[in-house]
């Protein structure tokens, strides 16, 4: 009996290989104008803050930054840094579980959906910031409050994020499930949360920053430590250096954040065959 003979992979063709190369290119140029941007910024930063063209004191310097972040890492630097990110995280995930369950419910019954979207929008433009004595009475000056606050900035924007998607599904499929017998279950679990997973990780990249704002307006208002308490600490003791160098620590900390959403994307979609 003939062994049966591997088989080649096919060949990839020379404009596929010219079409992956100039992708890579392009690439690989985004990358090095981001970094370069970043480069010029910095260092236009610090020629200012050296020549006088702007006020140090108030603004700062990259050297002056690095060496209180130097001095920070010295003096619980990373407990202020990992109470800000459970809180944010926290905060999150709890505004996103949420806000996918009254998604659903709202679209699941279209009398409640249409009762309660006039106050899901005056909620949604309402600044949570006011709430924020109220919250701190009802909640308690503590770590509560703070994920309190994330959770109300971040879980309105889920709710009609993810309605508004459920919402867009194509009619034509839903019809069509429904015409083989398909229960609302069926059609919600085969069709409806399948055809939303891009509208879901939109809206998580939107909500991880949101939450982290929520946070760092909760510190603001009521802590004792975190990345907001001390830029409030800063300001009150005119330690600018302190504030610019938790704002730049809250900037890398938002871009991590961010793509880590986006690498979770990337997987699964990948694992959805998306």
């Amino acid at each position: 009996m003939k062994k049966a003979r591997p088989t080649n992979p096919p060949a990839v063709s020379r404009e596929r290989t010219l079409y992956l190369r100039r992708k890579r290119r392009r690439t690989h140029l985004v990358h090095a104008c981001q970094i370069g941007f970043l480069v010029f910024f910095f260092a236009q930063w610090e020629i200012s803050a050296r020549l006088g063209w702007i006020d140090s004191f108030i603004l700062s310097q990259p050297s002056r930054i690095l060496e209180t972040l130097r001095n920070m890492s010295q003096n619980h630097l990373m407990m202020h840094v990992g109470v800000t990110l459970y809180e944010t995280l926290t905060g999150f995930v709890l505004g996103v579980l949420l806000g996918v369950a009254i998604a659903v419910v709202l679209w699941w019954s279209g009398f409640v959906s249409r009762v309660a979207e006039p106050y899901l929008v005056v909620l949604n433009s309402l600044p949570k910031i006011a709430l924020g004595p109220v919250i701190i009475i009802v909640v308690g000056a503590g770590t509560e409050a703070i994920i309190f606050m994330a959770l109300a900035i971040s879980l309105i924007v889920t709710v009609l994020e993810m309605l508004a998607g459920f919402r867009a599904t194509n009619p034509e499929s839903i019809k069509m499930a429904r015409t083989f017998g398909a229960t609302k279950r069926q059609v919600f679990t085969k069709i409806v949360f399948p055809s939303n997973i891009n509208t879901l990780f939109n809206s998580l990249k939107i909500n991880i920053g949101l939450s982290l704002v929520g946070v760092i307006a909760g510190e603001f208002l009521v802590s004792k430590a975190g990345l907001g308490y001390l830029i409030v600490y800063g300001g009150q003791v005119f330690q600018l250096d302190l504030v610019m160098s938790s704002v730049l620590i809250l900037s890398v900390m938002a871009a991590l954040m961010y793509q880590s959403v986006v690498l979770l994307q990337k997987f699964v979609s990948r694992w959805f065959g998306g």
